[in-house]
């Protein structure tokens, strides 16, 4: 079987080194924030080029405290896409606030800037662009819009110009990532001071020293064994995305171009996905299947759609690029270091799919 992601690939060579530094964490006796989580936040920092990085306990929580740490809340709108994954949304209701869901740019997938524009009210308090799939938003567009930006950055680690626009830009290290933890992790970077500051304290009970506590916040903190991974696979991430970049402009190379629509490449674009479209999607997922080869498809239903959210009373047709792409999307395996023959065997099972046969 050929997974859509091979995980283990990526951190196998590194085992000795992860067993090393967590060995060093048991020694330590700190598992709760400590000195490798000072480290990691330091790093990171570094690498995305903010004055702070504060680490939280999974990327759904980084969105909530950075919507929080902000002062949105009840009454207040946010504008994001409804063609990404449900944290997206829920947190936003999660602070009390209305989600306001606009269209999405047919061929990158990300926020289409005019129609952000034309669903913007009063109310409106922030954007919530995603960078979908490791595709920077179109974030100078956004930001010219006048609203302050919180970037959902979970898919996109390393990727060019994440953070670059946000008062809040926020990670997940959910295993499959770029950037990926031994389990859930996530992290706020931010530049603006009052804000990190607000978050700190939100992350742990409002409180800046465990003994007076300012605001209602919650326990949502980074551990250290996690914190400990992430410092061995961070200084990887840059060799890991290449790696990804080289297996998508190969499969461009093996010729999927001639029977699906293939993403579309720019600088900066990490791949935390590989997505194709096609009208004939269940057919090239049939065929993958039974080649052994591991196929998705992303957001079937997407946001606007979903039970939760038909208190806000969006109905099949109000975003028509948002439903095509539900419709039509399919993720083929890539990951940092992915073999060619493996993506050889993939194109020509998708090519057959087609009827046409892949070239020798």
């Amino acid at each position: 079987m050929i997974p859509l992601v091979d995980v283990k690939a990526q951190y196998a060579p590194l085992i000795p080194q992860l067993q090393e530094r967590l060995a060093q964490v048991l020694e330590s006796g700190r598992f709760i924030f400590g000195p490798e989580v000072e480290a990691f936040e330091r790093e990171s920092a570094a690498f995305l080029g903010v004055a702070h990085a504060i680490g939280v306990a999974n990327g759904t929580d980084a969105l909530v405290l950075a919507l929080e740490a902000m002062g949105i809340g009840r009454g207040d709108e946010v504008i994001c896409p409804a063609f990404t994954f449900y944290a997206s949304a829920e947190s936003i209701a999660r602070v009390g606030a209305t989600p306001v869901f606009a269209d999405i740019d047919p061929v990158s997938l990300n926020l289409d800037p005019e129609d952000v524009a034309a669903r913007m009210t009063a109310r409106t308090k922030a954007i919530m662009p995603v960078h979908l799939f490791g595709r920077p938003a179109p974030l100078d567009a956004l930001a010219s819009l006048g609203l302050p930006l919180i970037e959902d950055s979970a898919q996109a680690f390393g990727a060019a110009g994440v953070a670059s626009k946000g008062v809040c830009s926020t990670f997940s290290f959910f295993p499959t990532k770029n950037l990926f933890a031994l389990g859930d992790g996530g992290l706020v970077a931010c530049s603006d001071d009052e804000v990190a500051e607000r978050v700190r304290m939100l992350r742990f009970h409002g409180s800046r020293d465990k003994k007076t506590f300012e605001l209602v916040g919650t326990n949502s903190r980074l551990d250290a064994i996690q914190a400990a991974a992430l410092r061995v696979f961070l200084p990887h991430l840059n060799g890991w995305n290449r790696g990804r970049r080289e297996g998508a402009a190969r499969y461009a190379e093996l010729g999927l171009g001639d029977v699906v629509e293939l993403p579309l490449d720019e600088p900066g674009h990490v791949y935390h996905m590989y997505v194709v479209r096609s009208p004939d999607r269940a057919r090239i997922a049939a065929a993958l299947a039974e080649a052994g080869i591991a196929s998705a498809s992303y957001y079937v239903v997407p946001l606007h759609l979903q039970p939760a959210m038909r208190y806000l009373g969006y109905s099949a047709g109000s975003l028509p690029e948002t439903e095509r792409a539900a419709a039509d999307n399919l993720a083929l395996p890539l990951w940092g270091g992915i073999g060619a023959e493996v993506q050889e065997q993939v194109a020509a099972a998708v090519l057959a799919a087609a009827g046409v046969t892949a070239a020798s």
